[in-house]
């Protein structure tokens, strides 16, 4: 997934969970959906990073300082974009998450 480009606010942004429930009918539901997601998100950017990074594994003495530059680049790029917290919730606000719960389904295909 391309980070650069997401509309997620940069700050915490303060916003109405009752509102924000109403897909699942469930605050705590809605929470634990953003939840696994900004996890996701999270191994997504750290093995993103790390591959990156991995690149500046074997270095020699004479080369250390011009590819720490390059790596503090990096580093800052990835400090500089929004948690992925926040990127979950705004996929989450943007109805772009695809979520189920079997257990709602079983209890519908009961009745």
């Amino acid at each position: 997934m391309d980070y650069k480009k997401t509309n997620a606010p940069l700050n915490t942004v303060t916003r109405d969970m009752v509102s924000m429930a109403e897909q699942t009918g469930n605050v705590y539901e809605t929470v634990c959906i953003i939840g696994k997601r900004a996890n996701q998100i999270a191994q997504e950017m750290k093995k993103e990073l790390d591959k990156k990074l991995q690149e500046f594994a074997s270095t020699d003495n004479l080369e250390e300082v011009s590819e720490n530059r390059e790596q503090i680049e990096i580093s800052r790029f990835y400090e500089k974009l929004p948690k992925p917290t926040l990127i979950a919730t705004q996929e989450y606000v943007d109805h772009k998450l695809y979520f189920s719960n079997p257990l709602k389904e079983r209890e519908h295909l009961d009745d």
